[in-house]
């Protein structure tokens, strides 16, 4: 099938079925169109340390999942948006969140079979079929979107989701994010201590 959507245009599909979730962004240009798109304090955007989304999107996940267990309530979902790139770099990830099983964890794979951030130079995801590496480490439930996103259906599975969301190589101009590291940090720190991580039933 000829994949004909571009990652800018996937984002901004998900996120207006997103309401009470926190996201996590991959590094680099991801972040800069979710920016672009709409920022929110409930949006981290990573600027450093590829390959660690999905690991820092588990370890929230568990913190809220702890949390929600003491009230009886239920967890606050975590979105990851990770790249191919990024996933092949850390695939001890998807074991770990395998084993760990969150329920409220969506993780997904924008896949544009490139270092998009870089250069475009090609990753092996052109090799080798990330959902099936998913199926694999042990993800209950794994979703491929080609052009027609059903987002639904991953915000109403019991996680962890994996989502494999092929996109087309490129990224749009968009400039980079005026906010300091600092800042996006604190704010989501803030958004988390203020907020319900448990929502009522």
């Amino acid at each position: 099938m000829v994949i004909d959507l571009d990652r800018i245009k996937a984002l901004a599909q998900i996120i207006d079925e997103l309401d009470e979730e926190l996201v996590i962004c991959n590094i680099g240009f991801p972040s800069r169109e979710l920016y672009q798109i709409q920022d929110n304090v409930k949006y981290f955007y990573m600027l450093g340390s590829m390959g660690l989304a999905s690991s820092i999107g588990l370890g929230l996940a568990i913190s809220i999942l702890n949390e929600a267990g003491k009230s009886g309530e239920n967890p606050r979902k975590v979105v990851v948006f990770d790249g191919d790139g990024s996933i092949l770099m850390n695939l001890g990830s998807l074991i770990t969140i395998s084993a760990q099983k969150p329920s409220n964890l969506i993780l997904i794979t924008l896949d544009n079979k490139c270092y998009g951030s870089t250069g475009c130079q090609s990753t092996y995801s052109e090799k080798v079929n990330l959902s099936d590496l998913a199926r694999v480490a042990g993800f209950p439930t794994v979703l491929v979107f080609e052009e027609k996103i059903e987002f639904k259906k991953a915000l109403e599975s019991k996680g962890p989701v994996f989502v494999q969301m092929k996109v087309n190589p490129g990224n749009a101009d968009v400039p980079i994010i005026d906010l300091e590291p600092e800042e996006i940090k604190y704010r989501f720190m803030q958004e988390i201590k203020n907020s319900k991580l448990a929502l009522k039933k």
